[in-house]
């Protein structure tokens, strides 16, 4: 259960990264929307994390929860922002990924 509590919670990362990429072309009453989701999200993500690490070692929890977040901010830049998905790119990504798996298999 913990660990769906931690995916969650780099879930609830990935929304605020995007309500922040999506306040920085929003003016007036959505960007206050786009800000308050933002906090929200970051407040959810940070409870959640919080309670996985009742039962998941804190090095395990912050690196899952920070790769899903910067795995997932990366997807949604290239997905939805349409910015570039270059080799170098997508490499080091990859790279992240097979990191935070060999970290939790040799813990």
């Amino acid at each position: 259960m913990d660990w769906l509590t931690l995916i969650i919670a780099g879930g609830c990362e990935m929304g605020f990264t995007f309500c922040l990429g999506k306040s920085k072309c929003a003016i007036g009453n959505d960007w206050w929307l786009w800000i308050i989701g933002f906090v929200l999200l970051y407040v959810l993500s940070a409870v959640l994390l919080a309670k996985a690490t009742q039962t998941i070692s804190i090095g395990i929890a912050y690196t899952v929860w920070t790769g899903i977040g910067a795995v997932g901010a990366v997807l949604l830049s290239i997905f939805y922002f349409h910015e570039p998905a270059t080799f170098w790119k997508v490499f080091f990504l990859c790279t992240l990924v097979i990191s935070i798996v060999g970290l939790k298999i040799v813990e």
